[in-house]
């Protein structure tokens, strides 16, 4: 059985706030670490089930934060930007499932730590068909476009919700509960890394046992819907070919399929962000 896990920085243990996940602060490098660790923890639990290969894909900031020398010897891991898939790099392989580990909640969710969608700097929400969607249900859809079911999340509990609405037999591991945007209740490493890996050893045998999370399958057509911060950003992103406006900081635009729709966000939040 061959296992995608997808990492973020925000639902990662121990992060509550914005210097911890910045490359360019003191403290990012403390928590690469729990960042590298965490993901040794769900990479223990998936071999515990029987899992035969592991790649990681490092899906925060600029993509170079895990550390490679501390990350599990079975692993492999994908560095680096501007990959086809971004967050789920690997996908396109067909790997038998995936985990997201160290996820956040969507932008506007309220006590979630750093709770943002894609972009802190330009996006106020994203929608598919209508749903709003944070990265948990935009990257499992990506993943169901393969075929590729995702069995287990962690961060903190609101990212657990999100995800149970989205993926309802997914395996939730919450290493924190948010009391703020900015503050929250952690578990020290030596309790998180427990409950992370427990929780992947669950989910890789209800995946075997035909019991786990299915893939995450969305009809085409799609619909994009995106609102930007300001009017301004609306502005850079509506000269992609295609969107519609709908007022000053809201765009929508059909999209064949899954994988038409992540690049459709990518390159309105690139277009917004320069």
């Amino acid at each position: 059985m061959n296992l995608l896990i997808a990492c973020d920085m925000e639902g990662v243990t121990g992060v509550v706030h914005p210097d911890q996940v910045n490359t360019t602060h003191g403290e990012y490098q403390r928590f690469r670490r729990l960042m590298t660790q965490d993901t040794n923890a769900a990479i223990e639990g998936a071999l515990a089930a029987g899992v035969d290969e592991v790649i990681v894909s490092d899906g925060h900031a600029f993509g170079h934060n895990i550390l490679v020398e501390e990350l599990h010897p079975r692993a492999r891991l994908h560095s680096g930007l501007n990959a086809a898939f971004a967050m789920v790099e690997g996908v396109q392989e067909k790997p038998d499932a995936a985990f997201f580990i160290g996820y956040h909640a969507r932008a506007g969710t309220m006590h979630a730590i750093l709770d943002h969608t894609w972009s802190s700097y330009c996006l106020a929400d994203v929608r598919i068909n209508e749903r709003s969607t944070g990265e948990t249900g935009l990257n499992a859809a990506v993943c169901g476009h393969f075929d590729v079911p995702v069995l287990m999340v962690s961060g903190d509990q609101a990212l657990a919700a999100e995800a149970r609405a989205w993926l309802p037999q997914a395996e939730c591991a919450i290493v924190k509960t948010a009391t703020g945007r900015n503050s929250g209740i952690c578990l020290p490493p030596a309790q998180s890394h427990v409950v992370i890996r427990d929780a992947a050893q669950r989910a890789v045998e209800a995946c075997k046992a035909g019991t786990g999370q299915q893939p995450l399958r969305l009809p085409a057509p799609l619909r994009l819907g995106v609102t930007f911060k300001s009017s301004e950003q609306a502005d850079k992103a509506c000269i992609m070919p295609g969107v519609e406006r709908l007022d000053g900081t809201r765009l929508v635009i059909d999209c064949a399929d899954m994988i038409e729709l992540y690049r459709a966000l990518r390159t309105l939040a690139s277009l917004a962000s320069k």
